[in-house]
């Protein structure tokens, strides 16, 4: 049998949990994603997946085979590519994962290096929150703020940009806050990504002010607390691809730019350095390239 086909198939399942969604990214049937799933349990002589008829599990022993098999699939591609290392293409699947206004930002770029190369496919996901990336098959995940996990590797590439902002309808009833302290008194759209997002930290660029505000609105979707900022629904921290725009067009009011809201960084991250393949280290450089290219970013 084909033991690296096998495990391709084998992780596909398990990151959708369906034999019918893996066939459908495999381009292949549901009863041939199924033998080889049942293939390679009998190769290995291990159970990897409990089935019933509406739903799938890993066992135990799927769970542990998972990083496993996404050693032996980097260590074949890195391989391939070794071997092939005068040759420009690249192929095959990245799933990479971003926050919504970095992922909405950054698919307007995707076309240009998916034209560049045509044997390239890219999983665009975007998330509230930090993934498990060896659990769901994700090659590169962009996240914000301190990366607590140790087990991944981490490149910084950048920096967060946001504004403290409010619709003029809003502050047509309230007086816009001039300093920090002034904050916690209006009603806050609170953006709770990783956390309950409700501690807002501004900087003059010497001092760093740390307020615990008691939101009227929170929302795990960056988009949502743009929208209802622009409803007229009070104070919201908006990064600078969501907020600019509106700014420049008068639909929203940049506040305090005497103590803008504090930089994060920006951290590329993924499950290891090592057999990294081609195709995730061409998604990797398109990334960097796009921060840098991005001013508000540097």
């Amino acid at each position: 049998m084909d033991i690296v086909g096998a495990l391709r198939t084998f992780l596909r399942v398990a990151q959708t949990g369906s034999f019918t969604a893996a066939a459908a990214d495999l381009d292949l049937t549901q009863p041939a994603v199924s033998r080889q799933v049942s293939a390679l349990e009998a190769r290995l002589g291990l159970r990897l997946l409990h089935r019933t008829t509406v739903a799938l599990a890993l066992t135990a022993e799927g769970e542990r085979l998972i990083p496993m098999a996404l050693r032996v699939i980097e260590a074949v591609e890195a391989l391939g590519e070794s071997a092939g290392a005068g040759e420009a293409a690249v192929t095959g699947r990245v799933r990479l994962s971003l926050p919504a206004p970095l992922g909405l930002a950054f698919a307007e770029r995707l076309p240009d290096l998916l034209a560049r190369h045509p044997g390239l496919t890219v999983d665009l996901l975007l998330r509230e929150a930090p993934s498990d990336l060896i659990g769901e098959g994700i090659d590169l995940e962009v996240r914000l703020g301190a990366v607590e996990d140790s087990s991944l590797t981490g490149r910084r590439i950048g920096w967060t940009t946001a504004y403290l902002v409010a619709a003029p309808c809003y502050l047509a009833r309230r007086p816009a806050p001039v300093r920090p302290k002034e904050v916690p008194g209006h009603d806050c759209i609170c953006y709770a990504r990783a956390g309950d997002g409700r501690l807002w930290c501004f900087s003059d660029g010497a001092d760093e002010t740390r307020l615990r505000i008691a939101p009227r609105l929170v929302a795990d979707s960056a988009v949502a607390v743009h929208r209802a900022a622009l409803a007229g629904g009070g104070l919201a921290i908006l990064s600078h691809i969501l907020a600019g725009p509106d700014i420049a067009a008068g639909r929203l009011v940049s506040l305090m730019p005497d103590f803008p809201p504090a930089r994060l960084p920006i951290t590329l991250v993924y499950p290891s350095r090592r057999n990294l393949p081609q195709r995730v280290k061409v998604v990797m450089e398109f990334l960097v390239e796009a921060v840098r290219g991005d001013a508000m970013m540097g």
